[in-house]
């Protein structure tokens, strides 16, 4: 969704060129998120020229510039050095101290246009500025209120009440006269008045150089890198946060990837903490959302002591190599992920030793989860399918129900969670809103919650009770693919963990744990139909629909297959159970329209011969997946096109049989024109529902 970015350099100079890149590249990284519109806010002079305790400056010196537009980043960058040129803004202008912010938007109230672009402003004399991820559930009521008081309002945004409320809070203050109120008084009356999820990041003329950040749900991190040699090297994390007067640089953002190529020492911001930056130090107040104040009628918030972590990110990660996409890339890194997921967790003793998994993060509630009376799986979108693909394995080795729940819909009909339950929470990114909220009213309900997450310090991985981190690296291409092959690797180890108990499954675990070890070369076998898949999209590149047939551990496959061709490729694509294909989708075939039927070698291979069949009695146009030598065992006519994989174990069969589709997708997407790593309409992290 919406990204996040700010930048404040503390006494160490820096131009205003060099400034205007630091937020246009970390805009940039945040691309992956999605996005329809940008904007940047920068000063207009050299503020530390005023003194500290001088607030009260003629406004021609303080009024921040604000540069907003709808389109791509590099939209926004020309509309800047256009306005540049036209005021003469001296680019070359040094700042010893600054504070910058900046936004990428993916719309949600009013369409992608300047006016609707963030920063947001309190007013013509911008004495307010916010960036926003999030939505604000009450801003109609907030609204109202301020327009009785005299606000008028420029954008459709839910985002826009809230500078407003900031210079609102701020100008009744000093109205009263009694008090000086400090910028962290106006950001916590302002967040006591919201409802909803969001990440918060404030600047003000009247509080100069100073940068804001808060959140509620939304993801947030502050970055902290030391200029000192001495002190990169003694690496005084304590220290750090401290207003020691040594050079520094600060960055908000919303993801690590905008944050890993400036520094590795991060804090992930916690929900109700307000994190305040001053005169090179670092303040953090916990702000509840209790409605007591103080005696100077502001709401009450602790201070709290918070230690940096560092980033396990290299820089490489998040450049595309020798690929034209990240999409490409993560499609053919996907040997390294899985043997990432696996590294340490496959134990293979000799011919005396049993072979077992160890997931560390699930030990101390094993038994807890072998208790269960069910396992709900809990995800949105492909990991949601992940799971899918998952479940047979999960029942058959550990006995327990397993039942599937799409975020959403669980909390839509407020289904019944209990104590007894054990619920999964599936999310690549850690920070999905609809499974974040799902996940509270499981806690709320009693239940022992897990997470899998492939982000460590997500908002998942926190607040769930136990869980498991894919490793699967960084995934920036928005179409999910090696965090959906390492998701399938980990609940297949997890289920093999919960069913470790189980004598009579010993020579089943045994096999799938070879077949584990075997997978990324398996992956690597299959990713030489890399032209072969290229060739296919070719003929298929006029085609408007594509149907994709599946069951048993593949029905989750055709779900995902047509998925990354619907999210990238904009074809309609439908995942069919083909069990189903009777009651309904067999009134689609007919000669023209693509028909991908998965029919590897597992318990259903004889039904999909037999759907193979009757497709083909109807002259369905067929695209057969199906195991190595088994061509002629399913091909009915030299017009069915096959294409062929390794056979592994049929747990696992997933991770081999989405592949071919991933290509697919991918080499479709690039020949009918479209964008692979940003696909219309969609963000990578769903923080908002």
């Amino acid at each position: 969704m919406c990204g996040i970015f700010a930048y404040l350099n503390y006494r160490v100079n820096r131009e205003r060129r060099y400034i205007l890149e630091v937020l246009f590249n970390g805009l940039r990284r945040l691309e992956y998120r999605g996005y329809d519109s940008a904007g940047i806010c920068i000063d207009s002079c050299d503020l530390p020229t005023i003194s500290n305790g001088e607030r009260i400056v003629s406004s021609q010196y303080l009024n921040p510039l604000v540069f907003r537009q709808a389109g791509n980043i590099d939209s926004l960058v020309r509309s800047v050095y256009e306005e540049v040129n036209e005021t003469d803004l001296n680019l070359e202008e040094s700042f010893p101290v600054h504070a910058g912010i900046a936004h990428t938007r993916w719309a949600t109230h009013g369409e992608p246009a300047p006016r609707n672009s963030h920063p947001q402003s309190s007013g013509p004399a911008n004495e307010f500025l916010v960036v926003h991820n999030g939505v604000i559930t009450n801003y109609e009521v907030l609204k109202e209120t301020l327009v009785r008081h005299g606000f008028t309002f420029e954008s459709e945004t839910d985002t826009e009440i809230i500078p407003k409320l900031a210079k609102f809070v701020y100008d009744k203050t000093n109205e009263e006269g009694d008090q000086t109120v400090t910028f962290s008084q106006v950001i916590i009356e302002v967040m006591r008045h919201l409802e909803g999820a969001y990440a918060l990041i404030f600047k003000s003329r009247h509080y100069p150089n100073e940068l804001i950040a808060c959140k509620r749900g939304s993801p947030l991190l502050l970055g902290v890198k030391d200029l000192n040699e001495e002190a990169n090297r003694a690496f005084p994390d304590d220290k750090l946060l401290t207003k020691d007067g040594k050079p520094k640089e600060f960055f908000f953002s919303s993801d690590a990837q905008a944050l890993v190529e400036h520094t590795r020492k991060v804090l992930v911001i916690e929900d109700g903490e307000v994190v305040h930056l001053k005169d090179g130090g670092v303040s953090i107040l916990k702000f509840g959302c209790e409605k007591t104040k103080n005696s100077g009628g502001f709401a009450r918030a602790a201070s709290v002591q918070r230690a940096l972590s560092v980033l396990e990110m290299e820089v490489e990660q998040i450049n595309k190599g020798k690929y034209e996409h990240y999409m490409q890339k993560e499609i053919h890194e996907q040997p390294e992920s899985l043997t990432t997921t696996m590294r340490g967790r496959l134990i293979r003793g000799g011919s005396s030793k049993a072979k077992s998994v160890l997931l560390g993060g699930l030990k101390d509630n094993l038994k807890t989860i072998r208790r269960s009376r069910r396992i709900v799986f809990i995800g949105c979108g492909t990991s949601y399918n992940a799971a899918l693909a998952a479940r047979p394995i999960l029942e058959e080795l550990s006995g327990i129900p397993v039942s599937m729940e799409i975020a959403s819909d669980l909390l839509d009909r407020q289904a019944p969670i209990y104590r007894e339950d054990t619920a999964v929470f599936v999310s690549q990114s850690g920070e999905t809103a609809d499974t974040l909220l799902a996940l509270q009213y499981a806690l709320e309900n009693g239940a022992l919650c897990v997470g899998i997450t492939n982000t460590v310090g997500s908002a998942i991985a926190r607040h769930t009770h136990c869980g498991v981190h894919i490793n699967a690296g960084c995934e920036i291409g928005v179409a999910s693919t090696k965090a959906y092959t390492s998701q399938i690797a980990v609940m297949a180890m997890m289920a093999l963990v919960i069913g470790d108990d189980t004598i009579s499954s010993q020579a089943r675990r045994n096999a799938i744990i070879d077949g584990l070890v075997d997978l990324p070369n398996k992956v690597r076998e299959v990713l030489k139909l890399d032209q072969e898949m290229k060739d296919l999209a070719k003929l298929l590149i006029a085609e408007q629909s594509l149907l994709v047939f599946g069951r048993g551990y593949n029905y989750a496959t055709a779900l995902e297959g047509a998925l990354k061709v619907k999210e990238v490729a904009l074809m309609h694509s439908e995942g069919i159970l083909a069990g189903e294909m009777k009651h309904g989708p067999l009134a689609l075939v007919d000669e023209n329209l693509p028909i991908v039927v998965i029919a590897t070698r597992d318990g259903c291979f004889s039904k999909q011969q037999s759907v193979i069949q009757q497709l083909h009695a109807r002259k369905g146009r067929l695209i057969v997946m199906c195991s190595k030598g088994d061509a002629s065992s399913v091909c009915p006519s030299e017009s069915c096109r096959v294409i062929e994989v390794p056979q592994v174990e049929d747990c696992l069969q997933p991770v081999i049989n989405v592949i071919p589709l991933q290509l697919l997708a991918y080499h479709l997407t690039v020949l009918r024109g479209h964008n692979v790593d940003q696909p219309r309409n969609l963000a990578k992290s769903v923080t908002t529902q």
